[in-house]
């Protein structure tokens, strides 16, 4: 497999079988790859993950098949091979997968993968230190547990769909699929805890989460509001339920968002903008979110002659947190995204060179001589389909070395 090159990382050496489909798999599995683990997407014969087929927008290469942007943006760091799981001897390669996997990860309907023959059992009997993922929409268990899970149903669902909006009556979802990629975040954070707790017991696991679990995980101080104080939140809009002010402010020329969320900073934009921070209804947090409405009024009054640059240039100089809204060109044109790598270069099979959105972490060894940074820098682009298969095979029949350099397995994991 020439061009798959070996790159270091966090994970170097782990495993990973990706049986996903969609966003909420394919996302850990990336998260794991971006550290530097080995990932082998196993998609089915023809078609591939769904997600080949979402869109448009595609992009069409002089000469092949069309490409997903959508696939795209989830699958970079992988290797693809096309099994067909109910074919005896393509289960026959997925079963010597798992045995040198480390990880594997799925999210089909609960109950599919025993019906395929690979139940938790099985797994476990064929390599006691694999470390399972299991993604569903609303839980493995449960009086729903069955269920189809797509995550504008669970962002409705778990709650989200109701806080989002521009009030009460304006549902709205957000605006890229959150519930799977939160699902995939909290997926991957499961898998390395029990890779980290596999040093201690020698044994993998099974993780469970779903895109339920995951919305609900987020709901942060809206859900205590109501476990703990019974009140039910609603969507208001861009401003803050809690602090004030704090939102989206409308100014001469668009708007701003500006956020006060201590009462010194509060003082700091009053001082700047001739306000009493002593008025009736403005002198606390919590009087200023009950007189809410007053307080925007009071602020989009000051702002209403003044450019928007010129408004972010002067909140900028006291020091009141404040910024614009870009659209998703401007960010990624944008010299402070770019400088934390949330750009990276790849170099496509039939595409040929691609800029892609790169992983949220960066690493820094912390010598003594001062930090080194460590993150990868190199990535390998999303794979067509099927592109690895012959060298998987190969590998697994023959005992070569692996595609990207490294040794043999030995022992049921990799070394």
């Amino acid at each position: 497999m020439e061009g798959k090159q070996h790159v270091s990382g966090p994970l170097d050496g782990i495993l990973v079988v990706d049986l996903t489909r969609a966003l909420a798999g394919p996302h850990a599995a990336m998260m794991l790859g971006d550290l530097g683990a080995r990932v082998i997407k196993v998609e089915s014969p023809g078609s591939g993950d769904d997600t080949r087929g979402w869109g448009p927008p595609f992009v069409q290469p002089d000469q092949g098949e069309r490409e997903s942007t959508y696939f795209l943006s989830t699958n970079k760091n992988k290797e693809s091979i096309t099994l067909d799981l109910k074919d005896d001897a393509d289960k026959a390669v997925l079963t010597e997968l798992v045995r040198r996997a480390d990880v594997l990860m799925e999210n089909f309907r609960p109950g599919t993968l025993d019906r395929l023959g690979f139940g938790t059992a099985v797994l476990a009997e064929l390599n006691p230190r694999l470390v399972t993922l299991a993604i569903s929409g609303f839980g493995h268990d449960g009086p729903e547990g069955g269920r189809a899970g797509y995550d504008q149903i669970a962002q409705g669902e778990g709650g989200l769909m109701s806080l989002t909006g521009s009030g009460p009556d304006d549902p709205q979802r957000v605006g890229v699929p959150i519930g799977d990629l939160l699902a995939g975040m909290y997926g991957a954070y499961g898998v390395l805890a029990a890779l980290l707790e596999r040093e201690r017991t020698g044994r993998g696991q099974v993780v469970r989460t779903s895109l339920l679990a995951a919305i609900v995980g987020v709901h942060a101080f809206q859900g205590t509001a109501w476990t703990v104080a019974g009140k039910v939140g609603r969507a208001q809009g861009n401003h803050h339920p809690s602090i004030a002010p704090y939102g989206l402010f409308h100014c001469a020329d668009g708007s701003v968002q500006v956020a006060c969320a201590s009462e010194s900073l509060w003082r700091k934009l009053c001082a700047e903008f001739g306000f009493d921070p002593e008025a009736p209804g403005m002198a606390t947090n919590g009087e200023r979110v009950e007189h809410r409405g007053e307080v925007i009024a009071l602020l989009e009054g000051a702002f209403a002659q003044i450019a928007a640059e010129d408004l972010l240039a002067r909140l900028n100089k006291v020091g009141i947190p404040a910024g614009k809204v870009r659209t998703i060109d401007e960010v990624y044109t944008w010299d402070q995204a770019l400088s934390q790598g949330l750009l990276v270069d790849v170099d496509h099979a039939t595409l040929g060179p691609l800029s892609l959105p790169g992983p949220p972490l960066r690493f820094f060894d912390a010598g003594p001589g001062g930090e080194t940074e460590t993150t990868r820098r190199e990535h390998l682009a999303p794979p067509t389909l099927g592109a690895d298969g012959d060298a998987i095979r190969a590998w697994l029949s023959g005992g070569v070395a692996q595609p990207d350099g490294s040794e043999d397995v030995e022992d049921g994991h990799a070394t």
